[in-house]
């Protein structure tokens, strides 16, 4: 997964200041469980979302607390958001917590995101059904989640 080709495009200001989270915790070490799990220890987290280049733009602001397990911050912030991609993040944070019924709710209401199609084999309602399966351990679904993020934070990023 490479995180250079995903964020590429993406305005200078934001990639700037995301930096400093991606440094501290890469993708490869990011969203370590598909449900649950700790919120992750960052130095940086809170002067990221209070950068100007992302503090007017909740899109961005819940998906950065997805990408270090704050689920319910994330939660607080998609659920104000009446778009699409405030339902994608939505459905996002409740199929991380475990809310698989609650998840694909808001997957419907997402319908058919742009972002989605920037995500090899993508299926929303697959993924679900998949972590109910088989839980936090599968590699495979771990990837996914760090292929999810990606591509819905750069497409968010472009806008």
């Amino acid at each position: 997964m490479d995180l250079g080709d995903q964020l590429d495009g993406i305005q200078d200001g934001v990639r700037k200041a995301i930096a400093p989270l991606l440094e501290e915790i890469p993708i490869t070490a990011a969203m370590p469980w598909v449900v649950g799990g700790a919120p992750a220890r960052s130095r940086v987290v809170r002067e990221v979302v209070r950068a100007p280049e992302l503090a007017g733009r909740p899109e961005l602001v819940a998906a950065v607390w997805l990408y270090v397990d704050e689920l319910d911050k994330s939660h607080a912030i998609s659920q104000g958001i009446d778009t699409p991609t405030g339902a994608f993040l939505h459905g996002i944070m409740h199929r991380r917590e475990g809310d698989y019924w609650n998840s694909h709710y808001w997957f419907r209401r997402v319908g058919r995101h742009p972002a989605m199609a920037m995500i090899e084999g993508y299926d929303a309602h697959v993924f679900i059904d998949g972590v109910e399966q088989s839980g936090n351990a599968d590699a495979a679904l771990i990837d996914l989640q760090r292929r999810e993020w990606l591509a819905l934070f750069a497409w968010c990023a472009k806008r």
